[in-house]
């Protein structure tokens, strides 16, 4: 039979798969003899059976009554016993920390019996109701699914009815009528009386987090975040500690390091006189850390000693939830704690100086999302504010948009192509969809620590928290400011996450300081240079240097080009020629396609030489002494042609008035002639250079001349060519043989040494499937990613993001589109297929990629472990795939 129940001090901090990442933390600590209550682990092995046969599986029962009973042996009481209750915690752990899984149940084992004894026990009438209370609360909106607003509204109508301001001035009386109120919504919201049985509190609970594991709020986020949906959660079940024992008492939550900034420090939230969800609600606003030196000077000292053990011994960043007491402290919780991109970068680069951990370790530490969010604008600090108040920062980042006030309007407008900033009091899990589809979040209680900012530095949202002199009135979808200013649902705001600032209407944005690091405009070591800055370029450093993976640009322009050679890229993966016979150019193509003869077709062709010419020899020279990889004309040739409708209504229109156009005439026939069903598989790619005659040799002419010119200024131009679209490798040689006579004419025109690389786009499934006959005429592959993706899926990508994707990745048909992050199963396993055969027909073929997955982090590790030599990406992204290139090395060995 399985283990399915651990006690805390059998398990350990290298368990999380099985104990999940709360259990195996609370192990570790209890292993290194911190004050942690006892308890007990139901395994995520568990949660997978009851998931899949749904019930619990066999002989787990027992062994939960063997841990509680050895749990009450060490506590010296029974749960739920009448005149001195043992009460325990349910709480979820899944291996990554998840916000839509299960809340926390608290005070499990009360009754209408215990809680006497908990009164007399604790000398505290009060406290005891209130933990009542709580319980059934939680329980009901928790286990049983009830609308959480009902247990609200209860309690204000509660407060309202005795003229009290806030929870503090409840007493027992109005706890016990609270809790006969909840008992009572509790029956007749789930149709059942609310259970009084201790063991049965327990079980339900554990039941209802294996439930959450598949709720849809669990299900979005672990669709968002790339978790496998086969995990499963553990459950930890923990003898209670209370904070809420009076103003000796209390609960916080505690940071080794600022999560937002990464500043060493002591960073966090304490509250007097309150239990653990209080804090992560922001239903009260807490004190700092810092305060609780004044507050119990003990516990402070004791707890900062706690800290740094736990920072030197996981070697990160922990993220710690404590409760003191009456001058006791537990610790309820570490984990390496969620941060912002920024103080990811930082925090690596602290760790590193203070020989914590290695520069290669470092890398491990940021990933190349992160980094992106680093280069995202930020408010230009020039330009005019109107300032409506200011917050805590909680997540940086600079995020516009327009005011809504629930969930369900952030998710409406975002999906009307609208960006939105979520206003609430406070958020909680079922807020969990609106967050992820606004731009940012503003909240007017809670601080670094409360679920808005946990959940947004998790999702790299911008946040701002504990705007207090802010009033959100969420059920008039209103928010007004000091002074009466008011902004209703629709209005723009802006929310400065790095600050807590909060203006009204658009700020302008400029390029954030690590944008123009990679674009060479600042100094790393200059004094304009903060220390963000700083630590990523030695992060960048240490990745370039370990990484195997070369990296290079999509670039079309000399301009994007020598753009992207600042940012580090090492040549170009992909210069699509398409775009160089657009807007002035267009009428040229026009005669092309509708010349009648070769004399007219050669003329046009004449016409193109040298402007291709002209950008050839731009983009060699930007990048002088690297590679530069030349796509020939890939798409239809239509699209360089008016719209099919719009040119019939304009001929019809001219014959109705009796105008000639002959011009447009003849450019409607050939629009008719060229017209195609299903343009992506028609007369593209390779097929235009054996039907249209001389438009690649044209093209090739133009490179070469370019190159030729480049040389005898002095440089060294590296250019490629490469034939899109090739199915079979007689396509390539009859191109090949026309490109390498091409290049050997110009060479002996200019008199210099010529000598291109040919080879292909592997975009087709069949170019994959023959890789091997391909590379006896290719001296290089690059997988165009983004059409080998629409062809392996039978997907037309502008069709099917517009229409079905979305509801593909509600179901879980997808958990992440095939177009942003490769599909390894489907096309993966061609590209590794390709890269096996195309090197085994010639050892020394050089391999890249040139569709956007070349920026993809995961993609990039993908393509490490296949052996690709290069990935090729936006200029923008260059320094991503840098970074993920570098990773990818370390963690792959």
């Amino acid at each position: 039979m399985l283990t399915y129940v651990y006690e805390f001090s059998e398990g350990n901090k290298d368990l999380k798969d099985l104990l999940g990442g709360k259990g195996a933390n609370l192990a570790e600590m209890t292993n290194l003899g911190l004050p942690v209550p006892p308890g007990f682990t139901i395994t995520t092995e568990a949660c997978r059976a009851y998931l899949e046969s749904g019930g619990m599986p066999e002989g787990m029962a027992g062994q939960v009554t063997e841990k509680l009973t050895a749990l009450e042996a060490a506590m010296g009481k029974r749960l739920g016993q009448p005149d001195d209750p043992l009460l325990v915690s349910v709480r979820s752990g899944a291996k990554f920390s998840m916000p839509g899984m299960m809340e926390t149940v608290l005070n499990i084992g009360l009754n209408d019996d215990s809680v006497g004894g908990l009164a007399a026990q604790s000398g505290d009438e009060r406290f005891a109701w209130d933990s009542y209370r709580r319980l059934v609360q939680m329980f009901g909106k928790t286990v049983l699914d009830i609308d959480g607003d009902l247990f609200e509204d209860a309690i204000e109508e509660r407060k309202r009815a005795i003229g009290a301001d806030g929870d503090l001035d409840l007493g027992a009386e109005d706890f016990r009528a609270l809790v006969a109120a909840f008992k009572d919504i509790v029956l007749q919201a789930s149709g059942r009386p609310f259970p009084t049985d201790p063991r049965e509190q327990m079980d339900l609970a554990v039941r209802a987090v294996f439930d959450s594991w598949n709720a849809p709020r669990a299900v979005l986020y672990r669709r968002r975040e790339r978790i496998p949906a086969d995990l499963g959660t553990a459950v930890n079940v923990c003898a209670m500690v209370f904070g809420n024992l009076g103003m000796d008492s209390g609960t916080g939550v505690a940071f080794t390091r600022d999560p937002a900034t990464g500043r060493q420090g002591v960073y966090g939230d304490y509250l007097q006189n309150a239990q653990g969800e209080d804090v992560v609600a922001g239903i009260r606003n807490t004190v700092p850390l810092a305060d609780l030196e004044r507050i119990d000077e003990a516990s402070h000292d004791e707890l900062m000693g706690i800290m740094r053990t736990l920072e030197e011994h996981y070697r990160d960043l922990c993220d710690i939830e404590f409760t003191i007491e009456r001058g006791k402290l537990w610790m309820l919780q570490t984990r390496v704690g969620k941060r912002t991109a920024a103080a990811a970068f930082r925090i690596a680069d602290q760790l590193v100086e203070q020989g914590m951990i290695t520069p290669d370790e470092a890398i491990t530490r940021v990933n190349g999302d992160q980094l992106a969010q680093l280069m995202f604008p930020r408010f230009d600090e020039a330009a005019p504010r109107d300032v409506l108040g200011r917050g805590m920062n909680a997540s940086p980042g600079a995020a516009v948009g327009r005011a809504v006030f629930d969930s369900a309007a952030a998710v409406k407008r975002a999906r009307a192509g609208e960006k939105v900033v979520l206003c609430r009091r406070e958020t909680n899990p079922d807020d969990l969809e609106g967050m992820l589809a606004a731009e940012g979040i503003l909240t007017s209680r809670g601080g670094k620590t409360s679920h808005a900012a946990v959940v947004a530095r998790g999702m790299g949202t911008t946040c701002v928290c504990g705007a207090e002199e802010l009033d959100i009135d969420v059920k008039e979808r209103r928010m007004t400011a000091p002074g009466g200013r008011v902004v209703e649902e629709g209005d723009l705001i802006s929310i400065d996450g790095s600050t807590g600032e909060v203006f009204l209407g658009e700020v302008p944005v400029v390029d954030s300081p690590v944008v123009r690091y990679f674009d060479g405009t600042l100094d790393p070591e200059g004094e304009e240079a903060d220390d963000l800055v700083r630590a990523v370029h030695r992060v960048m450093g240490r990745a370039d240097a370990d990484r195997r993976l070369g990296v290079r640009a999509n670039a079309d322009t000399p301009e994007d080009a020598a753009r992207a050679r600042r940012m580090g890229a090492q040549g170009i993966g992909l210069c699509r020629t398409e775009h160089m016979f657009l807007g002035e150019r267009r009428p040229l193509v026009e005669r092309l396609i509708l010349a009648e003869d070769g004399a007219e077709r050669d003329e046009a062709l004449e016409g193109l030489l040298p402007l291709q010419r002209t950008d050839f020899t731009g983009i060699l020279e930007a990048m002088d002494g690297l590679a530069v990889t030349v796509r020939l004309i890939d798409p239809p040739l239509h699209e360089f042609l008016p719209d099919l409708t719009e040119l019939s209504v304009r001929v019809a229109l001219a014959q109705e008035r009796g105008e000639r156009h002959d011009n447009d005439r003849r450019l409607l026939r050939a629009v008719q002639r060229l017209h195609e069903q299903n343009p992506m598989m028609g007369l593209r790619g390779v097929r235009l250079g054996l039907v249209v005659p001389g438009l690649f040799t044209m093209q090739v002419r133009a490179l070469a001349q370019a190159a030729a010119e480049r040389l005898r200024a002095g440089g060294d131009p590296r250019p490629e060519v490469m034939i899109p679209l090739v199915g079979t490798v007689q396509e390539l040689e009859i191109i090949r043989e026309e490109a390498v006579r091409t290049v050997r004419e110009v060479a002996e025109e200019y008199g210099v040494e010529l000598e291109f690389p040919i080879g292909t786009m592997i975009e087709l499934p069949r170019a994959a499937l023959t890789a091997g006959q391909i590379a006896e005429s290719a001296e290089f592959f690059s997988f165009g990613t983004n059409d080998l993706t629409q062809t392996v899926w039978g997907f037309s990508r502008d069709d099917v993001e517009a229409s079905f994707f979305s509801q593909y990745l509600e179901k879980g048909v997808f958990g992440v589109s095939p177009f942003e992050t490769i599909d390894v199963e489907g096309v993966g396993r061609l590209v590794r297929a390709a890269v096996e055969e195309g090197r085994a027909a010639r050892p020394d073929l050089k391999l890249g990629v040139c569709g956007e997955h070349g920026g993809d982090p995961a993609s990039v590790h993908f393509f490490d472990r296949v052996g690709l030599d290069y990935v090729s990406c936006s200029p923008f992204r260059v320094p991503v795939a840098r970074l993920e290139a570098g990773r990818a090395a370390v963690q792959e060995g």
